[in-house]
């Protein structure tokens, strides 16, 4: 049978601007909207075939959700779209000079390029702690914590050993931002709801949440008033919240906290916080902390005209609102992808461009059942039940595709009135598991 040899990305050529974009997150998939009817030819490489909406990824790793319900296709989405490519690879370096990309299957030219490669998890240069841990960027991340999470229940049944069956099912959250604070919560909610029914041998009393957070306060990047309404959520949930303590090290099953005290568990889920991930070729003196790009007011990177950065690998300097940069979150990133976009048209137009400001509309982040915290804009700021209603509204809305708005409306109507989570599947071949030996010496 004949090898398959990549060695061209076979994009014709139309005679028009060409314009790539580097990754189809939520930046990179309004730079894509905003170009159609454009007199341009528009790329999209990424190394998946698929956007995932991940801020629900945590009910996927949960079992309240199914991996389709928030993953779309990109050729499903833009497949009417005219003189649209899109291509599955690996983009390994930019060389702006000539302005070609390199990717794993070849290299094409570019007229403009943006560069919308989101973060990756930021362990903090602590190797044994990344290698031991869960951390959860994408739906491979999310069904691998759900697997762990299921299978370590299902070894629980296994012991009798004390100490093994509480490493089992004692679980640890690293991180006080919007998605350990939520994991935290669904978890809860599967030891109080679900996991009674499942796993009738075991004392769920001996299973333990915790969230670990280096600062002073949960949720830091909303309103004081809504990190201490999620503490008291958390807290009345039987979740263990440790501030003002870190990780220093986790070798799998022995965690040591910074006060000096440990806690033995299997699962140590990682949500502390991200750095910039950028393409190889551009000078180290555009790349700023965070690993992130230093781009101007309009989301160029400096130095180079035509080359544009948005969202989490961007930085923008002199927003006075935002000194450090814009938070690395889904709008900034989509409003970014908007106004690039217009901007590439009018610099084909040989118009002026128009500089970027952000619009906050005010945060909001989910606890569980008829638990939410909202900030608006205007210091507008509510929680509890009114808040669930309109954190879910917001998130529906935002998810892609009108079939998974759907299936995730009726999978949380179900949840709601089942107090049942119906996804509980382990799915894949068991990358999780613990040594063997350990089960049966216990």
């Amino acid at each position: 049978m004949p090898k398959l040899i990549t060695t061209r990305t076979r994009i014709e050529d139309l005679g028009k601007p060409r314009i790539i974009v580097i990754g189809g997150g939520f930046g990179g998939l309004e730079v894509i909207k905003s170009l159609r009817g454009a007199k341009v030819q528009s790329v999209l490489f990424d190394k998946n075939n698929h956007h995932t909406f991940q801020p629900l990824l945590y009910q996927v790793a949960t079992s309240g959700l199914e991996t389709s319900s928030i993953v779309a296709p990109f050729r499903k989405m833009f497949g009417r779209y005219q003189d649209f490519y899109f291509r599955l690879a690996d983009v390994k370096k930019i060389r702006a000079e000539e302005k070609y990309i390199e990717t794993s299957i070849g290299e094409v030219k570019y007229d403009y390029l943006v560069i919308a490669t989101g973060a990756v998890t930021n362990f903090y240069g602590m190797e044994e702690v990344q290698k031991n841990s869960s951390s959860m960027k994408n739906i491979v991340d999310a069904t691998k914590i759900r697997n762990k999470i299921i299978r370590q229940m299902e070894y629980a049944l296994l012991t009798e050993d004390r100490e093994m069956m509480n490493s089992l099912m004692d679980f640890v959250i690293v991180g006080g931002g919007p998605t350990g604070v939520e994991l935290c919560g669904a978890l809860s909610e599967l030891k109080k709801n679900v996991f009674p029914q499942d796993y009738k041998e075991l004392d769920l009393g001996e299973m333990d949440i915790n969230l670990v957070e280096a600062s002073p306060r949960l949720l830091n990047g909303m309103s004081e008033q809504a990190g201490k309404k999620a503490l008291e959520f958390l807290t009345k949930m039987g979740v263990k919240v440790h501030l003002n303590t870190a990780v220093k090290s986790y070798d799998g099953y022995e965690i040591l906290l910074s006060t000096g005290e440990k806690i033995i568990s299997r699962t140590l889920i990682w949500a502390a916080g991200v750095t910039g991930n950028p393409i190889a070729g551009l000078d180290s003196e555009v790349t700023a902390k965070g690993n992130r790009l230093l781009v101007d007011e309009f989301n160029r990177v400096k130095g180079h005209d035509s080359i544009f950065a948005i969202g989490d690998v961007a930085l923008m300097e002199g927003d006075k609102k935002f000194p450090k940069g814009h938070p690395q979150m889904a709008p900034p990133a989509q409003q970014q992808g908007k106004l690039v976009a217009k901007n590439i048209i009018r610099l084909i137009g040989k118009q002026p461009m128009k500089a970027f400001s952000y619009f906050d509309k005010g945060s909001m982040a989910t606890i569980g059942r008829n638990k939410a915290v909202v900030d608006m804009k205007g210091g507008i700021r509510f929680q509890g039940v009114f808040a669930w209603y309109v954190w879910m509204f917001v998130h529906l809305m935002s998810i892609v595709g009108f079939r998974n708005k759907v299936f995730t409306f009726f999978s949380w109507m179900w949840n709601y009135f089942s107090y049942d989570r119906s996804n509980r599947l382990i799915i894949g071949r068991g990358e999780e598991k613990i040594n063997q030996e350990e089960i049966k010496a216990a």
